[in-house]
């Protein structure tokens, strides 16, 4: 039987069926939460004019605190269950170095500050969309039970919820 996600007709249009996540990878789905949340907020703050500064830090803060981290996860424990060689793998890689590289971006090249906020908040966005509609599917499919099994127990014993500590919540001002 195949782990693909289920179409089912509700009235007259189709509608995806959402596939259950396996549990080993759900606290990585809840930080995807977070990492929406960061585009959202990235976007608000753009749209109410906050100080650009002021995004970039929180940004920066965000990523070394929490994506950092959730990236060293997929790669470890996640990715290093497909081949090298396979292109989701490698485009969820890819992903990362990218958005690594854009944090890095905001204080290389400070007069462009806006416009790499908009490209970090697009690519994490994409990032993730990606993650869950494509590539969690295909590993929830391509791996075994037992071995999902597994990494439900590691990824239980190691990984940390996202808990934000920030002061300047610039995106209800």
């Amino acid at each position: 039987m195949s782990n693909a996600p289920q179409k089912e007709k509700t009235s007259n249009k189709i509608t995806k069926k959402p596939l259950k996540r396996h549990p080993a990878l759900v606290p990585l789905s809840k930080d995807h939460h977070f990492g929406l949340l960061l585009c959202w907020k990235i976007r608000t703050g753009i749209k109410k004019s906050i100080k650009e500064d002021r995004i970039a830090a929180y940004v920066d803060y965000f990523y070394k605190n929490h994506l950092l981290t959730h990236f060293e996860e997929e790669e470890k424990y996640i990715f290093s269950m497909l081949d090298e060689k396979d292109e989701k793998r490698k485009r969820a890689e890819s992903q990362h170095r990218k958005i690594g590289r854009l944090v890095e971006r905001l204080y290389s090249e400070p007069d462009k500050t806006k416009v790499t906020l908009g490209l970090i908040e697009e690519e994490v966005e994409s990032h993730i969309r990606f993650e869950e509609r494509d590539l969690f599917p295909y590993i929830q499919a391509a791996i075994d039970e037992d071995t999902l099994e597994q990494l439900r127990q590691k990824i239980e014993e190691i990984h940390e919820p996202t808990l934000e500590v920030w002061e300047d919540q610039f995106w209800e001002k």
